[in-house]
């Protein structure tokens, strides 16, 4: 430094003892600074006091001499405390170069630095608030010096300047949020703990209403709580434990719409194997199921990205429990939002809206702020994508229910393969709960869901099948599925009006239009036929699926349907099968339900004695299929007790190609005859004379049987038949009129033409005879060909 030049007011000595090396000579130049400042301030003069702050600034503390500037450092603190009270009108001129030597890369300069802001900010108190961002980015800086020393000085002035702004009530909140929300990024872990420090303090202070600008800081409070460092972790934990008590406390200022995208994106974990990410998920859900609960319906427009988040933890196993059990309580109440008022109809929500039509000033949003909202159900999580709720109040239009995000999430997660069983389940029950609620709306996408939901039918889970089922049910029963299709159909007298099950919602009538090409077929909607034919169509393309889960889903479907409407619609879909292979099976497969299943009770009751024209008209329906399978024709017919039917069924047996299936279907349907279902059946072998043909057609099985455990059961149920002499009464001719008035009145209420059924069971046993003598031809001309 250049001695020579004009340093006043400061003597020569003072300059001389600023520049020195050894501490003590510049702790006494700045004594004497201490004087002459003090000096100025009697006399009031101002411009000397600037004079020297100038010169020990720009002189000293900005100089390129190490030795000077720590004497600049000690100068400028000298200064401050000669002023007193009266440093506040010179503290930019005190701070800026302390702060400037904060960058220095000399540790013990830094150090000084440190010192002197302490003594500068000590003395100003409350005037440093204004300054106070500019302290504060020096701070933050300090926080992660690498030298213990500055550390430790640092925090001297943080623990200062942390009471100066909790005495203070004039601590300007919006221009230092700005600073806030960029440095809370940092990646430094002692400036994490430095910015999770400060908002723990500022969150503290009463007079401080940290919680309006909470959406600039949430997303970095997050990124923080994924620190490596366990006591950084837990103090922010404290924090934002702190905020959601104050966010229950005071919900109806809170900003929910603008922080629970930040939430959706970090209830998703991208790295599971970082525990880190698991506490971020946990803490995510439980603020996501809070917001849920204290927002209500305001979040309805947005739920996609909610559901995107929270349907993939619902699979998670105990490792998980806590984040699993927030999702679930997430899904529920979400799920309890959606009501029957989301499914009327206005323009806004044809038109595909996914929030207020209103801008948070009231005003009508334009055509540029509709394109700024980015849903963040979408596949990319940054902070970009984010969309904002409009927080409900009086004034706004009401929420509209964001159907069409809602299922194409539930869609994507549906044909993931790699989605957890429970996942599947939860997205099941939400297409079951959103037919419910908002069946008009819902049909619009039934032909897009419709495919996945008949490949569901194959899942490994039977819970995951009946859930599928359920919804399928609704969407073939729902009165908003009704299309007017009705004139396509053939107008007939004999058509059977649909049953609608004892179990359907209350007030809610389903429709009994025809809606397919079928005329004999009912149609409980538009769908249900369509739901049949594509049913039979995947058993026939997935027998493994029939084999395993077809009686299954079948008895299901009875019980969601009403049976009679399911047995009535396969069956004349059946009617119409090209593979008569696969409808032989099929209509063996329908026959053990019927004869076996305990959901068919009451249609098994229905067809036993065909007093109606209904009925009859079932069983000629049911027959016509059942021909397909011989055996399971006799089995309706014995059901139904036309015997007489049964036994010339049987007579034509001799003219079948009897095989080992042939035989094996045989043997089960004389157990079936053992089983308490044909109870009925075994009983009236005790009135001989009135049911011949019983005996007959029993005897005709027993013929056709070879010398197996089957006949020797059935054999030995024969030689219990009485015998008819010995049965008879006293009063059994009037009993034999009796019976034969019974028989005439069934025979004129059943009018049906059993010479015209005995035809269609040859012309159906005709066409399985021809395709069989096609495939063995075929068979043999390939036997042949290997053999030439």
């Amino acid at each position: 430094m250049n001695t020579e030049k004009d340093f006043s007011p400061l003597t020569p000595n003072i300059v001389r003892a600023l520049n020195d090396k050894l501490y003590e000579k510049r702790k006494v130049a700045a004594l004497e600074i201490e004087k002459l400042v003090r000096e100025f301030v009697a006399q009031n003069n101002s411009t000397q006091i600037r004079h020297v702050i100038q010169i020990l600034a720009s002189e000293f503390a900005l100089s390129q001499h190490p030795h000077s500037r720590k004497g600049g450092l000690i100068g400028l603190a000298a200064c401050s405390i000669a002023l007193g009270k009266d440093s506040g009108l010179y503290l930019k001129e005190l701070i800026e170069p302390v702060l400037t030597c904060f960058n220095d890369s000399d540790s013990r300069l830094r150090y000084y630095a440190c010192e002197a802001l302490y003594n500068i900010v000590k003395v100003a108190r409350g005037a440093v608030l204004p300054h106070f961002n500019l302290l504060f980015d020096g701070l933050s800086k300090l926080a992660a010096d690498p030298d213990p020393n500055v550390k430790s000085g640092s925090e001297l002035l943080d623990r200062l300047l942390k009471d100066i702004v909790t005495e203070s009530n004039k601590f300007d909140l919006v221009a230092f949020v700005p600073l806030l929300r960029e440095r809370i990024y940092s990646n430094n872990q002692y400036a994490r703990q430095f910015i999770i420090s400060w908002i723990h303090v500022l969150e503290s202070v009463p007079d401080i209403n940290l919680l309006d600008y909470l959406p600039e800081i949430l997303d970095g409070l997050f990124q923080i709580l994924g620190d490596n460092s366990k006591e950084i972790r837990r103090m922010c934990e404290v924090v934002l434990g702190e905020f959601l008590k104050e966010i229950k406390k005071t919900p109806s200022s809170v900003k929910f719409a603008e922080m629970a995208n930040i939430l959706v994106i970090h209830c998703q974990v991208a790295d599971e194997t970082k525990l880190t990410n698991d506490l971020i998920q946990l803490t995510a859900m439980n603020w996501m199921r809070e917001f849920i609960q204290l927002a209500g319906r305001v979040v309805l427009p947005y739920s996609s990205g909610i559901l995107t988040a929270v349907l993939p933890c619902l699979s998670y196993d105990d490792r998980k429990k806590n984040t699993k059990e927030a999702a679930s309580a997430c899904n529920h109440s979400l799920m309890k939002l959606v009501t029957p008022e989301d499914d009327e109809d206005d323009d806004e929500e044809r038109s595909g809206s996914t929030g207020s039509l209103l801008r948070e000033d009231g005003q009508p949003k334009t055509e540029a702020d509709n394109n700024d909202m980015l849903n963040a159900s979408q596949e990319s999580v940054g902070l970009s994508n984010i969309s904002f709720f409009t927080p409900a109040s009086s004034d706004r239009l009401q929420v509209t229910l964001d159907l069409d995000g809602i299922v194409q999430v539930l869609d994507r997660h549906l044909r993931d393969s790699s989605t957890g069983m429970m996942t599947r389940i939860a997205v099941l029950k939400w297409l079951y709960h959103l037919y419910i609620k908002t069946p008009r709306k819902m049909f619009r996408h039934t032909d897009s869901l419709f495919p996945m939901l008949l490949k569901t039918l194959s899942d490994e889970s039977d819970e995951v099948i009946l859930k599928d089922l359920e919804v399928l049910a609704e969407i073939a029963s729902s009165p908003a599925g009704q299309t007017d299709q009705a004139g396509l159909c053939d107008s007939t007298d004999n058509k059977l009006e649909l049953k609608v099950p004892e179990s359907a919602k209350p007030g809610q009538q389903h429709s009994t239009k025809v809606a397919d090409s079928s005329p004999s077929t009912p149609s409980m909607n538009s769908y249900f036929y369509k739901f049949m034919i594509n049913l039979l169509k995947r058993f026939s393309l997935e027998r493994k699926l029939l084999e395993n889960r077809g009686a299954f889903i079948i008895r299901q479907l009875c019980l969601l349907l009403h049976a009679e409407n399911i047995f009535h619609s396969m069956a004349d879909i059946l009617l119409k099968e090209e593979d008569l292979k696969f409808a032989s099976t099929m209509v063996q497969t329908l026959n053990t339900i019927l004869l076996t299943s305990a959901e068919l009770f009451q249609l098994r009751n229905q067809l036993k004695d065909l007093h109606t024209q209904e009925s009859c008209a079932l069983f000629c329906c049911l027959y016509r299929s059942w021909c397909h399978n011989p055996v399971a024709t006799v089995s309706l017919c014995f059901l139904t007790q036309n015997y007489k039917h049964a036994y010339d069924l049987i007579q034509k047996f001799g003219d079948l190609e009897v095989t080992v299936d042939f035989l094996m279907e045989v043997d089960k349907l004389v157990q079936l005859i053992e089983s308490p279902i044909f109870t009925y059946l075994r009983l009236q072998l005790l009135d001989v004379e009135n049911n011949p043909y019983l005996i007959k057609a029993l005897y005709g099985l027993l013929m056709l049987l070879p010398q197996s455990q089957a006949f020797q059961l059935l054999s030995h149920r024969l030689r219990c038949v009485p015998n008819p002499e010995l049965m008879r009464t006293v009063h059994e001719s009037k009993y034999m009129d009796s019976k034969q008035q019974m028989a005439s009145r069934r025979a004129s209420s059943t009018q049906m033409d059993y010479n015209e059924l005995l035809q269609h069971f040859d012309r159906v046993q005709s066409k399985h005879l021809e395709v069989r003598h096609q495939r063995s031809g075929r068979a043999s001309d390939h036997s042949d060909k290997k053999l030439m």
